[in-house]
């Protein structure tokens, strides 16, 4: 049996929804600690939970199990309201994190294009793991690039990214990085759910206005 999969992701891959409305402070991810693990260009993250509540990025498969059920990091108790943003979507979590990216290019963005390994040692009748992002920073001229094929931009979608953009992105099959061109660095949550009647609620209620970017 295949891995249960979102019907609302199979066109396109991702869904984008309505803006967060609800503040984030900035204390909450700026003042983590934050881990050099690099991903799609030059990038720090910031593990909120983890496989087993350490601060490391790693894969959940290097400690034999899939990317769900994580544990909180210390660097929870620092960020409550990504905390409650985490938990409110009711679905199984796995990596909870925030990244930040130093300013690039188009051409940088473009290079770095790559896909998840989000489901390596997900049981089959257990459902497929798919990511989604909460924007923290306001960058209206930065853009989630995803492609299905890493070499041809007509398969190519663009997502905008302002400050409270939500979005979820089947990214173990799409192809993506981020163009952002500055000034300062770019921040987001980025938290592993596992496909479900849990995770289709939260976004079907996310839909219910003009949803940000296209």
């Amino acid at each position: 049996m295949p891995n249960h999969k979102l019907p609302i992701l199979e066109e396109k891959g991702f869904v984008v929804l309505k803006k967060f409305d609800k503040p984030v402070p900035d204390s909450e991810f700026r003042h983590m600690e934050y881990v050099d693990w690099k991903s799609g260009g030059d990038t720090n993250f910031a593990p909120i939970a983890s496989a087993f509540g350490d601060m490391e990025c790693a894969g959940f498969w290097d400690h034999g199990k899939p990317d769900k059920d994580g544990i909180w990091t210390k660097n929870a108790e620092v960020c409550p309201t990504l905390v409650e943003w985490t938990e409110r979507v009711g679905a199984r979590y796995g990596r909870v994190r925030t990244i930040k990216l130093e300013p690039n290019t188009e051409q940088d963005a473009i290079k770095n294009l790559h896909p998840d390994d989000n489901n390596r040692l997900n049981p089959e009748e257990e459902g497929w793991v798919v990511r989604a992002w909460l924007q923290l920073t306001d960058n209206p001229d930065s853009y989630m690039i995803v492609r299905e094929d890493k070499d041809d931009p007509s398969t190519e979608s663009r997502i905008a990214l302002p400050k409270g953009a939500q979005f979820v992105v089947d990214s173990q099959r799409l192809w993506h990085a981020v163009w952002h061109p500055g000034p300062g660095p770019r921040y987001a949550l980025i938290v592993s759910f596992e496909s479900g009647p849990d995770l289709e609620r939260w976004i079907d209620s996310q839909l219910a206005e003009q949803p940000v970017g296209a």
